[in-house]
């Protein structure tokens, strides 16, 4: 039963499919262009975002990395770009962004430091307590139960182990408010039905977005799943949000 309004939030209306099977079909079905279009309706700050998420973990120096809804790899690369830790594995519901994201870290020469398979952000099959740090870009907002999806990474976290989520958020000045609202209601979807052929895929980007529980209420509920020494970083006059929690323990 959905707990939080971006629960009841998905990409075909009209499917009988769960949330996550229908976000699974959808990241099939524009898995070809989704690296093109990251760069082209962001203008290429969804890299600097990135960058500054993977940031938070550089006092940690993680050995062992989770990225959850890796998708096609941008933040388990940057990570091991950024932190070289001796190990990143990645997981997503979607084998189409998994496929291009082989082949991209194959083509970097990556395969031995970066692993990718599919698995669900709710149901994580690693052992308590196995990673340094966790990451995730883009991907809460697609959980079917967000609380689940944030218990299942802080066990695998060990103790003294950080979560780090970077997620889409509301600007709050007014003047961007208004270009922004009219970006994301008719720019991108209709750049995304030109290039990728699935105007659904984009519109489903707003309507999570606008209903996604951001900000404080996010850190709220993180603490409530029992993440320690939380804390957020707005991006871009807040259009983009890095959440950074703990777990407790060493």
């Amino acid at each position: 039963m959905a707990k939080f309004a971006h629960d009841k939030v998905v990409p075909y209306q009209e499917s009988e499919l769960e949330k996550k099977q229908q976000v699974a079909e959808m990241f099939n079905s524009i898995a070809f262009r989704y690296d093109f279009l990251n760069r082209f309706l962001s203008v290429g700050i969804d890299v600097r975002w990135r960058k500054k998420a993977i940031a938070q973990l550089a006092a940690l120096k993680p050995a062992h990395v989770l990225d959850v809804a890796t998708g096609t790899g941008d933040v388990a690369i940057m990570t091991w770009q950024q932190l070289k830790p001796e190990k990143i594995t990645g997981i997503d519901i979607s084998a189409g962004m998994l496929e291009l994201g082989r082949k991209k870290i194959e083509k970097l020469g990556l395969s031995q430091q970066i692993i990718l398979q599919q698995g669900d952000s709710e149901i994580i099959h690693f052992p308590d307590n196995h990673f340094d740090a966790v990451t995730v870009a883009f991907g809460v907002r697609n959980f079917q139960h967000l609380e689940q999806g944030l218990s299942e990474m802080l066990r695998v976290l060990k103790p003294g182990g950080r979560l780090v989520v970077l997620e889409f958020s509301k600007p709050t000045n007014f003047l961007f408010k208004g270009l922004y609202n009219f970006y994301m209601n008719v720019v991108t979807p209709a750049f995304g039905r030109l290039f990728s052929k699935n105007r659904e895929a984009y519109s489903y980007l707003n309507e999570s977005v606008k209903a996604f529980s951001e900000g404080q209420a996010f850190l709220a509920i993180m603490q409530h799943t029992g993440f320690s020494n939380i804390y957020l970083k707005r991006l871009t006059m807040g259009i983009c949000t890095i959440y950074v929690g703990e777990k407790s323990g060493k």
